[in-house]
């Protein structure tokens, strides 16, 4: 039996131990993973606020909505949490490449690990 839906707010996630949550952006009408971030509650908070995804740099220890300076965005579609409430997937509108190295997913086919299974790279649609 399915378990009834729960509400989304940043409260009710699990962060790990810097207070951040894994957050997976993938693109809301091809199911095409773009790429992997963190978001802190204030992240999400601004997130859901804004229609605009915003993630937390841990490199820079700063607040980064995607595209502010490259305009390559990603307009939020929907915010869904996992089973455990400890990992995000954000399904996106991405406008332009989503990595940072030009590219428009972070995990195009040539970073396959090698002999890491299919030949092919596995996509579909969101559920």
């Amino acid at each position: 039996m399915a378990e009834p839906e729960r509400a989304l707010t940043p409260e009710s996630l699990r962060y790990n131990t810097d207070g951040l949550v894994a957050v997976v952006a993938q693109q809301y009408d091809t199911g095409e993973v773009l790429m992997v971030a963190w978001m802190d509650a204030e992240a999400v908070r601004r997130t859901l606020a804004s229609g605009e995804v915003t993630y937390w740099s841990r490199s820079r220890a700063e607040y980064w909505r995607k595209g502010a300076t490259s305009g390559n965005t990603q307009r939020l579609v929907e915010l869904r949490h996992d089973c455990d409430g400890d990992a995000l997937l954000a399904l996106v509108d991405q406008t332009g490449p989503a990595c940072h190295t030009g590219t428009r997913s972070c995990f195009d086919p040539g970073r396959r690990i090698a002999g890491a299974g299919a030949e092919q790279p596995v996509s579909g649609p969101a559920q």
